[in-house]
């Protein structure tokens, strides 16, 4: 299954999948018509913001239109797979990175501490299994509902992007340009563990300027 990243207005997003919605008289059913969507998305989006309060700056907005520009980009699995390690590592250098990718990452020793409740990561929007990142500026990750109802982590791109470039100032210390690089070839099968992070940094880069750029949600997409 591949796994890519899709930047741009979720009324976009889900009249491409469908999304479901439900109503109080009927059971759930898969919508693709915008003018169904939008209502619903903009009632998910002022619910989040009640919720949010105080924690964020400003009510959450964007453009929520099928017009706003849109974006696509594929890290894969094992790019994103291998950053996450990769993140993990960097913050818990005592423990010895594996050479490759193991079909068991979720289970790997760094990203349990990284991820464990009540560690301060400095890579929480990496390695915390966030799914959504919004166009709005807060440290925290937290647990909730994408549109569909489904249980999700989101996160805010404006802070992904700042442990991105601490991330890679921390360990690659790669320019611009180098990093774009490493992005226009997929890692071959057999390609080391830090080769895939670096092919997963590249798109997830690229992907989150984008979501600054044009103030619009980041999302996971598979």
């Amino acid at each position: 299954m591949a796994l890519d990243v899709y930047v741009g207005s979720l009324t976009r997003y889900y009249a491409n999948v469908g999304c479901r919605i439900a109503r109080a008289d009927t059971p759930a059913d898969s919508v693709k018509d915008p003018e169904r969507i939008t209502p619903a998305i903009l009632a998910w989006r002022a619910a989040l913001s009640e919720r949010l309060g105080d924690n964020i700056q400003a009510p959450l907005d964007w453009e929520e239109t099928l017009a706003a520009a849109h974006f696509t980009g594929r890290p894969g699995w094992d790019g994103l797979a291998a950053l996450v390690l990769w993140a993990a590592y960097a913050e818990h250098p005592a423990l010895r990175r594996p050479d490759m990718l193991r079909e068991e990452w979720e289970n790997d020793p760094a990203l349990a501490r990284s991820a464990a409740e009540g560690f301060r990561s400095r890579y929480s929007h990496l390695v915390r299994h966030v799914e959504l990142w919004l166009p709005s500026p807060f440290p925290f990750t937290f647990d909730g509902k994408d549109v569909d109802g489904h249980r999700v982590v989101l996160g805010s791109a404006p802070t992904l992007q700042r442990q991105h470039a601490d991330l890679n100032g921390a360990t690659w210390k790669a320019w611009d340009g180098a990093v774009a690089g490493w992005g226009r070839r997929p890692p071959s099968d057999d390609a080391s563990l830090e080769l895939r992070a670096r092919y997963g940094f590249a798109a997830m880069v690229k992907a989150v300027q984008q979501a600054i750029d044009h103030r619009l949600p980041m999302k996971l997409d598979y």
